[in-house]
């Protein structure tokens, strides 16, 4: 059995490797990739000896070569090539950002059953994964832990919507929740990706920070559950142990919790490999239950969720517009060219931008996120 991992240096990428060195020898690793951390690309080939790995931006590493130790070092031609020829057991999609749908479409045509760690492409695209039924040419298994546990409940419980009234995604509200916004003008890039509960990479942790995270979250269990959005809504929860609520129309509430840990999803996608055998067992990953926290999302803390529930969402173009805007606006803040309370301003100006185009292929996709930021650089959207 043989994995592919898009994302391999990156926090989910490596607890992927770390299990399956450990746990999981019966799978073989097949494929890496990276966007830019070449150093430790380059270690994990030596470690782990994929038959092929793949970085983003090669470009500007001209000293990679084209074989390390035994691995083949593809181009991106050469990539999806192999991809559309192939047929690989396991996939894992964990590079973050929109640049995923260069892949996504090659990679669950490719794959028997999807790892997804990449929220940015179902926004984006999951209106034209939804119509062209691409959702069923692989077993998507989502690994954000909301996803997962959404996925868990309906394959275990066999619920219908007809029996819901209401879902709900739990955030832990990041570092500020306790604050209100007009008190953040002045928070550094480091205080925003200090996240109480876990460490993520810087773009993450931000999201959460802001609640944008969730608000994409949301938009991602609308298409790979088919749950409408007036089912859907957000819970603040500090203690992170329960990542999802579903609400029975009899009044009953069922809670989906577990450890606030990646390796949870990961290890539970690759027991696949395992034909149904006993689960791993470790006890660092039980559950020590304590008070369970909750709290509504207070719109002077988090203005983003209403500005969001505003957007109609069954136009894709507002949701990538949504998306990019919080992409660029989470850019100038890491290069201190905006405060952290104007990556609100920005999304908002962005999704409010007068920019439509056809998005009804990939190509159309990616193509109106580039035409988005074109038009980005002729727009003053901040006063530094």
């Amino acid at each position: 059995m043989k994995i592919n991992i898009f994302g391999s240096t990156g926090v989910i990428g490596k607890k992927t490797l770390e299990l399956i060195d450990r746990d999981f020898t019966n799978i073989k690793i097949n494929l890496i990739c990276a966007k830019s951390n070449y150093k430790l690309l380059k270690k994990q080939i030596y470690k782990y000896n994929p038959k092929y790995a793949f970085l983003y931006d090669i470009d500007k590493f001209p000293k990679f070569n084209n074989k390390i130790n035994k691995t083949k070092i593809l181009n991106f031609d050469e990539l999806i090539k192999y991809l559309l020829e192939s047929r690989s057991n396991l996939t894992v999609l964990a590079i973050s950002g929109y640049k995923a749908l260069y892949f996504l479409e090659s990679i669950i045509k490719n794959t028997d059953n999807l790892g997804l760690a990449n929220k940015e492409s179902i926004v984006s695209a999951g209106h034209l994964f939804k119509k062209k039924k691409y959702f069923s040419m692989t077993n998507i298994f989502p690994l954000d832990s909301e996803h997962y546990s959404l996925y868990d409940f309906f394959n275990k419980t066999n619920q219908t919507q007809n029996n819901i009234s209401k879902i709900l995604l739990t955030a832990s509200g990041g570092p500020f929740f306790k604050k209100k916004f007009f008190q953040l003008k002045n928070i550094t890039f480091l205080q925003a990706t200090k996240h109480p509960k876990w460490k993520m990479g810087y773009k993450n942790s931000i999201d959460s920070a802001t609640l944008v995270n969730k608000c994409l979250e949301l938009i991602e269990a609308h298409y790979l559950f088919d749950i409408p959005y007036n089912k859907i809504d957000i819970l603040i929860h500090p203690d992170a142990i329960v990542h999802s609520v579903i609400e029975y129309k009899n009044y009953i509430t069922h809670f989906n919790l577990f450890k606030n840990d990646m390796k949870i999803p990961i290890l539970n996608f690759l027991q696949i490999s395992k034909y149904k055998k006993n689960l791993i067992k470790n006890n660092k990953y039980t559950l020590n239950y304590n008070q369970l926290n909750f709290n509504k999302v207070k719109n002077d803390t988090f203005p983003i969720y209403k500005f969001f529930n505003e957007i109609d969402k069954e136009i894709p173009q507002n949701l990538i517009k949504f998306n990019v805007g919080n992409e660029f606006a989470v850019n100038l803040f890491k290069n201190k060219k905006i405060n952290y309370t104007d990556i609100y301003k920005i999304i908002k100006k962005v999704t409010s931008l007068n920019l439509y185009s056809s998005v009804n292929t990939i190509n159309d996709i990616i193509n109106y996120h580039e035409y988005i930021e074109q038009n980005l650089s002729k727009i003053k959207l901040y006063s530094n």
